[in-house]
């Protein structure tokens, strides 16, 4: 009984900070409070299971960094709630679905490299551009190699948050993401 009260009551409280701190960045919890708070029971699992919150409905791996995408709120979120008006989840929803003005369909998975199988390589005869020797993957390797020497004169490096796209020029990446609240390993270097 114990554990149970326990238990309860740190899924009450996750959810209530997670509606709460969303809902201030305009993100809406699923309201179907029961589905929702089994969502976040499953996060509370994961995090005592992996020392983070991956999200429930995909496979983590138990390294951190290489689940970096999947933690809770995961990179796929903004996207999937845009087109489709929920994440990969449904924990998150879009204000249409929240109003009940939309219905939630399934979405398909978006993390690169696991379900989503790998596009076969064109050709060599359709790999160059009609007029050029030099291919297409060629030319467009040198441009973004003379993109990136034009940015090295920068003052600061830039850095970006793989969930909602914050950027930020400094030294390091924030400690947590002033947007979307996630931690300093959530932010890539862009620039």
């Amino acid at each position: 009984m114990r554990n149970d009260m326990v238990k309860n009551e740190a899924v009450e409280n996750l959810f209530n900070q997670l509606r709460e701190s969303n809902l201030k960045r305009g993100y809406f919890l699923n309201h179907d409070l029961s589905f929702t708070k089994s969502l976040v029971e499953s996060l509370l699992i994961n995090e005592t299971r992996y020392g983070y919150q991956a999200c429930p409905c995909r496979l983590a791996s138990g390294v951190r960094a290489e689940d970096l995408d999947i933690i809770c709120p995961c990179d796929y979120r903004d996207t999937d709630v845009a087109e489709f008006g929920t994440c990969f989840c449904g924990l998150y929803v879009s204000k249409e679905v929240f109003d009940n003005k939309k219905g939630i369909k399934s979405i398909p998975e978006r993390r690169l490299g696991k379900e989503i199988p790998p596009k076969a390589p064109r050709p060599p005869s359709q790999a160059k551009r009609s007029g050029g020797d030099q291919p297409l993957a060629e030319r467009i390797k040198n441009m973004e190699q003379q993109t990136i020497n034009n940015l090295s004169n920068l003052s600061y490096p830039v850095w970006r948050c793989s969930v909602c796209g914050y950027l930020c020029a400094r030294e390091e990446a924030p400690d947590v993401c002033p947007i979307c609240g996630v931690s300093q390993d959530r932010f890539g270097r862009f620039i």
